[in-house]
């Protein structure tokens, strides 16, 4: 069988590179964590790899924007080499942190969508770090199966996603196949908060691109692995953790 070879990339104020790391030899992956400044260094290390992960935590400090500085160094040092990754049938995902890189990089939701969505300060005016809901809305990413409900950590304080035109925004993203992940009520219904942690537009916790393989998530699926991981975890039966899903997936589609 074919060894899947994952980048997990580093930089300063990254803080969940080693739980991610972990998520990919679960997953059956080969991981392997570089630092941003040896990337950037070495480009040609990119074709190393099938699979870039940007994990969750606070980039740089968040010191201008979250994910801003982040973001620069990748699209005015890396950014050919990530187009090519990418073209080339490479898988991204970026988490939290990682997700707010994508969006800023421009990479998601994709100039081609014609809708601009951005990350901004949650509605609550506080960092969020509770459980939620998400349901899979795209048919397109390797990720992700359509339909299903992940139960699954947010931790953030700038995870509300803003789109263009507000309600009609929206549909434009859903429309063009956008919209990766929802957040939804215990009940599967419409959330309001906190099930909708930081009133991201239409309730949105993901995006992906045109091709389906660039995908981020506000939400943390390295974080709920193992059935332990997950509150109430004693009166459950599942073997493993519902995060671990994506990773498995992505490594299968590879292979």
């Amino acid at each position: 069988m074919a060894t899947v070879k994952v980048l997990v990339l580093r930089a300063a104020g990254i803080n969940c590179d080693m739980e991610t790391a972990y998520a990919w030899e679960v997953a059956g992956a080969a991981p392997e964590q570089i630092h941003v400044n040896r990337l950037v260094e070495d480009p040609q290390r990119l074709e190393d790899f099938q699979i870039l992960t940007i994990p969750g935590g606070f980039s740089y400090g968040d010191d201008i924007a979250s994910g801003r500085i982040l973001a620069n160094q990748l699209t005015y040092r890396l950014g050919d080499g990530m187009h090519r990754f990418i073209d080339r049938g490479g898988l991204v995902l970026g988490i939290c942190n990682g997700f707010q890189v994508l969006v800023r990089m421009g990479l998601l939701p994709g100039a081609d969508c014609g809708v601009p969505a951005t990350l901004t300060l949650n509605d609550s005016g506080r960092y969020e770090d509770r459980w939620v809901r998400v349901r899979t809305e795209s048919d397109r990413c390797p990720f992700l199966r359509p339909g299903e409900v992940l139960h699954l950590p947010v931790a953030h304080a700038e995870g509300k996603i803003v789109v263009e035109g507000g309600a009609a925004g929206v549909a434009g993203l859903k429309a063009a196949g956008r919209v990766a992940l929802r957040y939804v009520a215990h009940d599967g219904g419409e959330p309001s908060y906190p099930e909708n942690p930081n009133g991201s537009a239409g309730n949105i916790a993901g995006l992906t691109d045109a091709t389906g393989r660039v995908l981020g998530l506000m939400p943390h699926p390295e974080r709920n692995i193992a059935p332990t991981h997950r509150p109430g975890w004693t009166a459950d039966t599942s073997t493993e953790g519902d995060g671990v899903r994506l990773f498995r997936r992505a490594v299968a589609a590879i292979r």
